[in-house]
């Protein structure tokens, strides 16, 4: 299969939040630079989410000085696909952008988690960026362990939730629940650049890091 050929299924939140945090959902920048650059390169992509339709974008990634290509990106999420009609088993990666709706239905949903052990048994590649790690806390290897055990992830950090305020209203925090799962976190300064590669798990820390990010993945596909 040459380049070209190669497939990405995208899985973005349906949540807007819970009761204490109202309009999240996905962070454009986060979901927006990976998908334009895939979309450049000539994969194939599939954005899909577990109940299909909107994917809502957080309100706060929202801004007119935003590139006007993101208004297509905009579009795209409002209608998903339902991610349990997609043959998952066709893809050659799996990209789980954030926004603080993550934590609150890919965090927890069983059927992502299922995929994320096939990408993973399989060796294809995983990918995340921010909270979108948050899908990868219930996945698992043949012997029962945590698949980021042992492997160096970074998310968003502590620290950029604290200062974000959002320590309070998120279910957990998620650099902590990876920690607590094994992984060996790696965090860089607040809003920096960061991304982290681990065979072929490649994880970016916040939204500044999703050109990287696309771009590790990109040359991931290529190998």
């Amino acid at each position: 299969m040459s380049d070209k050929n190669k497939k990405i299924l995208i899985v973005t939140t349906n949540s807007r939040g819970d009761e204490n945090i109202k309009e999240t959902g996905v962070n454009l920048e986060e979901f927006s630079v990976p998908y334009l650059v895939f979309k450049a390169t000539g994969y194939e992509i599939t954005v899909a989410s577990p109940l299909g339709g909107l994917s809502p974008v957080d309100e706060n990634s929202m801004s007119c000085s935003n590139p006007m290509e993101w208004d297509e990106c905009i579009k795209i999420l409002r209608e998903t696909t339902k991610l349990s009609e997609v043959d998952y088993k066709n893809y050659d990666a799996l990209f789980l952008p954030g926004g603080h709706g993550p934590m609150f239905d890919l965090a927890n949903d069983l059927l992502l988690k299922e995929i994320v052990e096939y990408f993973y048994e399989n060796h294809k590649i995983i990918s995340a960026i921010c909270h979108g790690p948050a899908g990868l806390i219930l996945a698992v290897d043949k012997k029962g362990d945590p698949i980021v055990k042992d492997k160096t992830i970074t998310s968003l950090t502590n620290k950029e939730e604290y200062i974000t305020k959002m320590d309070e209203f998120v279910p957990f925090l998620l650099e902590t629940k990876l920690r607590k799962l094994g992984a060996n976190f790696e965090d860089a300064e607040p809003w920096s650049e960061h991304v982290c590669v681990d065979r072929k798990i490649i994880t970016g820390q916040n939204p500044k890091s999703a050109l990287l990010l696309a771009e590790k993945v990109v040359k991931a596909l290529s190998l």
